[in-house]
């Protein structure tokens, strides 16, 4: 009997195939509504939010135990991203930047089967006889704006630095381990992606129809060690963390100030698990919103919502329009441009050896000049090449982040209008006595809560996309000017040509500059020239 029972188990465990060591790593990551499956899919939410449940919803066990879940599962079929992980694959869907291996066409499960997202949420928080009073209280105020969350006194940031290479199990599993130090206290603990990971899951889980939360950089699966991939997941992750510490709501949450603050690994599972159990999640988060106002009019609350759709709609548009743009130029300024001036470098060079064989004694100088003129040019080709890594690089960064927010939207706005379509219904249901005029009266003013939320984020919204895009674009501004200053510097220098005269040309629409490699007499070469003066004035220069 006893080895028949050994027998029995060794096989089902066989073809379950979760034969795994002590570790049920490899069960999870091959489960389709693994939390995997579920990131960086919000590129077509517009279109789908209504149909499927909520993008970015985490579908990984919850109560899992913290050596359960790991993210380093390697997948032969995966492949390493391009630079600075742009690939031309999403060019054509949403013009966007590609993380490493692609999510978006996951599988996504309904919104029913997470507590807090399901539809009995929304009544559960408009017809409840009396809110249970969470013990944390998010007051929102009127300011010149309009409403908005109330800001701390001392705000923070968090520096993610110092990869370092771990492993466990004997190192048959390796990970790259985070050091985040926080401004407020230079008290600095460890982190692992896995762990940035359940920090989204949670943030999204409790604040994810009222705030919109950003997912998290795609894992690598090949490559993920190389250095070039950890600095660019490293700032990528900082990013993410900069715009958590940022919001005044997600940033003084509690399960956001453990994830920064805990003190050794028994505190940090404590508060993990404490997090997890946590019932203000979903639509129940507004349950602790305070708006100081009176309440709205439902036409006012509708109207709001609706301008909030169009603006992050179009937004959502434009952002994804400049992605395509932005990747269309890269692929130009790193492949056919360089190659076109190595080009043009290269026939210059030719030439001049070719000149240098004629035998004539008086044209070393030109025949150098020519030559300078061509190793010139394939120095503008390494110039074009690298720019983008200095300006294009953090506009497509800044726009990958606001798509990532809009693509949080349409659930936040589905949201709204489903408690505001339950409160036009709310009149048959008075008249059919399901509910009463008191309970008609309490969803007016927690969909007027709800409004103000939305609002309260707009404002939150608009005040950094302001900030960043005016910094961005003054960067991305400031870099082009000076790549086209050494641009000019290059091609002046040479030897001994002077630049004659600059003319517009009004038939063709564009300047013509004029090189001589040495200063003529005006009356043989330039006697028709209409730009004497000028011409007269440079040589002076030179």
């Amino acid at each position: 009997f006893l080895l028949y029972f050994c027998f029995y188990t060794i096989w089902n465990v066989g073809k379950s195939g979760n034969w795994d060591n002590g570790n049920t790593v490899d069960s999870w990551a091959t489960k389709p509504e693994s939390a995997a499956g579920q990131r960086n899919s919000a590129s077509n939410n517009w279109e789908t939010a209504t149909a499927f449940g909520h993008p970015q919803a985490y579908q990984g066990p919850a109560a899992a135990d913290d050596d359960d879940w790991d993210d380093d599962w390697d997948d032969p079929k995966s492949t390493s991203p391009s630079y600075l992980g742009y690939k031309e694959t999403e060019a054509s869907e949403a013009g966007g930047v590609q993380r490493g291996n692609s999510r978006a066409a996951a599988m996504k499960l309904p919104l029913n089967k997470f507590p807090g997202f399901a539809k009995p949420g929304m009544e559960q928080y408009l017809l409840a006889k009396q809110l249970a009073k969470p013990k944390e209280k998010i007051p929102i105020i009127i300011g010149d704006y309009g409403p908005m969350w109330v800001y701390p006194t001392s705000t923070f940031d968090c520096v993610v630095a110092d990869p370092k290479k771990g492993s466990k199990m004997y190192g048959l599993k390796s990970y790259i381990e985070y050091q985040l130090t926080c401004t407020n206290t230079n008290r600095s603990v460890n982190h692992r992606y896995k762990h940035f990971d359940w920090l989204y899951e949670r943030l999204l889980v409790k604040f994810g129809l009222a705030i919109p939360i950003p997912s998290l950089p795609d894992k690598q699966v090949t490559g993920r060690f190389e250095e070039e991939f950890i600095k660019m997941r490293m700032e990528r992750l900082q990013a993410w963390m900069t715009r958590m510490c940022r919001h005044p709501v997600v940033s003084e949450s509690e399960v956001f100030q453990q994830f920064l603050n805990f003190r050794d690994e028994k505190e940090w599972k404590t508060g993990k698990r404490k997090a997890e159990k946590d019932e203000t999640v979903g639509v129940l988060i507004f349950s602790t919103m305070e708006p100081e106002a009176p309440d709205l009019d439902m036409v006012e609350i509708e109207q709001k919502c609706d301008a909030v759709g169009r603006f992050t709609k179009a937004m959502d548009d434009g952002v994804k329009e400049l992605l395509t743009v932005g990747q269309e130029h890269w692929k130009r300024c790193t492949g056919p441009l360089p190659k076109e001036y190595q080009k043009i470098g290269k026939a210059l060079q030719s030439l001049a050896l070719v000149f240098s064989t004629s035998g004539y004694q008086g044209e070393s100088d030109l025949n150098g000049a020519i030559t300078e003129a061509g190793k010139t040019y394939e120095e503008i080709a390494s110039l074009v090449a690298d720019q983008p890594k200095k300006d294009l690089h953090f506009l497509m960064e800044t726009n990958h982040e606001y798509k990532g927010f809009l693509g949080c939207f349409p659930d936040i706005i589905g949201a709204h209008k489903g408690a505001i379509e339950r409160v036009k219904e709310s009149d048959k249901l008075v008249a059919t006595s399901k509910i009463t005029p008191q309970d008609k009266q309490n969803m007016v003013k927690r969909v007027s809560t709800m409004a103000y939320a939305l609002q309260a984020e707009m404002n939150h919204f608009h005040s950094n996309r302001i900030y960043d895009y005016n910094s961005v674009i003054r960067l991305y501004l400031e870099q082009q000017a000076q790549f086209y200053e050494t641009v000019r510097c290059s091609i002046s220098v040479p030897f001994s040509w002077h630049m004659l005269c600059c003319c517009f040309h009004k038939k063709y629409s564009q300047y013509l500059i004029i090189f001589l490699y040495k200063p003529l007499p005006e009356s043989r070469y330039l006697k028709n020239c209409k730009c004497k003066k000028k011409i007269k004035k440079t040589q002076r220069m030179s």
